[in-house]
């Protein structure tokens, strides 16, 4: 199996830019079995709920603190991602939250421009050392609502954010100003491609207005050095028990004959992010 871990090239990018494509980072076989696991998964849809997008749309997404010995587990544990974190955060790093975002045809709504340290910045976090994968499950494309980034904008640091429809909203007027600084990349992707992202990387998506899904499944990491000073509904440091990149067939394989489900599904009314900061501003 080829090194999928993030060269020292795209570590620059990254630094440069707050974002990087890993294109075929999960390869065809991978991809496909997270895609049918996670639309046969009852438990997953049972956990989703809904966020309002002030749009007249509404994203429909699972969340889970601990990744767990399963399919999904192993995409966020693998070796490929974990030691890419590791260079992207500068040292030991574990799993902050995974998350199944469910943007399907015609009814899949919009997120809000925003960084997500704008949302994590409560949860006791003193540093923006944390970083995200968007693993593409589905063609992510402009017309079914794919990332959008404001390349370099991470290096504004955090910017305001307030409450939009159910979602936190960054301050657009400082938002139009980097976009007019900065530009605006839609990143398209291919089921499988990796997008790592800095915490403070301004992005949002459109509603899937097409006929096609666009589902994604997102990994967020925080560096161990940079543990939480108070309890939050994400988890403080854990040491994240790092796997081969087989495991992820291994896992796949295994799914299709008994039941996984994550150690630690997070629940709507857990998910204080926008509530802290609705109070707050």
């Amino acid at each position: 199996m080829r090194d999928l871990t993030l060269n020292d090239n795209q570590v620059q990018e990254f630094v440069r830019t707050g974002f990087v494509l890993a294109k075929g980072l999960f390869s065809p076989d991978e991809i496909g079995m997270l895609s049918r696991a996670a639309r046969e998964d009852h438990e997953l849809d049972r956990h989703s709920f809904g966020r309002a997008d002030g749009e007249g749309g509404t994203v429909r997404l699972s969340l889970w603190n601990h990744p767990g010995n399963g399919l999904y587990g192993m995409f966020a544990r693998c070796e490929r991602v974990v030691r890419s974190m590791e260079k992207l955060l500068g040292g030991e790093v574990y799993h902050y939250h995974s998350k199944m975002i469910m943007k399907d045809p015609r009814v899949g709504g919009a997120w809000a421009w925003h960084q997500d340290y704008g949302y994590w910045y409560q949860n006791g976090l003193l540093f923006p050392q944390l970083c995200s994968l968007f693993i593409a499950v589905d063609p992510s494309r402009r017309e079914n609502g794919c990332l959008q980034v404001i390349p370099g904008s991470h290096h504004a640091g955090r910017i305001d954010h307030a409450l939009t429809g159910e979602q936190a909203g960054a301050d657009l007027e400082r938002v139009n100003e980097l976009i007019q600084r900065l530009g605006v990349i839609p990143v398209e992707m291919e089921p499988g491609d990796g997008l790592y992202f800095h915490a403070n990387l301004l992005h949002r998506s459109d509603q899937n207005q097409s006929d096609h899904p666009r589902w994604s499944m997102i990994c967020c990491y925080n560096a161990a050095r940079n543990n939480p000073y108070k309890d939050s509904h994400h988890p403080r440091y854990t040491p994240l028990a790092v796997v081969p990149d087989s495991a992820v067939i291994d896992a796949g394989k295994e799914r299709f004959r008994t039941v996984d489900s994550p150690d630690s599904w997070l629940v709507p009314s857990a998910d204080h992010s926008a509530r802290t900061l609705s109070q707050k501003d």
